[in-house]
């Protein structure tokens, strides 16, 4: 586990953010909150996730919430298990299901994916991060 009192902006913050978002998507809905919502905090977390491993591979971002656009900086020699590489299909509830519009509405089994993938990348950043001697 990184310190608590590591740098303001460090690995370590990003990953607390991600906890934070997953936290948050995982609470019980409750009436009147729709799926889209809890989804959206779902890729937050997994979006957090990622730059926390950018960031402490010394990785500059732009800023986006396109989930690809961001896998496709992790370094190559990384290992990336099948879930990050799944999780791009997250950036969808960044934007286009924040507001109302014209997407299919969210159900519970996509949430439950959602928060299967984003659950799986916290999970490997904080692995990626802590196994990681150098960061």
């Amino acid at each position: 586990m990184l310190p608590e009192d590591s740098e303001a902006g460090g690995p370590a913050d990003w990953l607390r953010y991600a906890r934070s978002d997953l936290a948050y998507a995982k609470v019980p809905r409750p009436p009147g909150v729709l799926w889209e919502s809890l989804c959206f905090h779902a890729q937050q977390a997994a979006e957090k996730a990622i730059k926390a491993v950018l960031v402490a591979s010394s990785i500059a971002f732009p800023r986006t919430h396109n989930l690809e656009t961001l896998v496709e900086l992790l370094p190559h020699e990384l290992p990336t298990p099948i879930e990050p590489l799944k999780a791009v299909g997250l950036s969808h509830y960044a934007a286009v299901t924040r507001y109302p519009g014209e997407f299919e509405s969210i159900g519970e089994a996509e949430y439950i994916e959602a928060i299967t993938l984003a659950s799986a990348v916290v999970a490997w950043a904080e692995a990626t991060i802590t196994g990681a001697s150098h960061y």
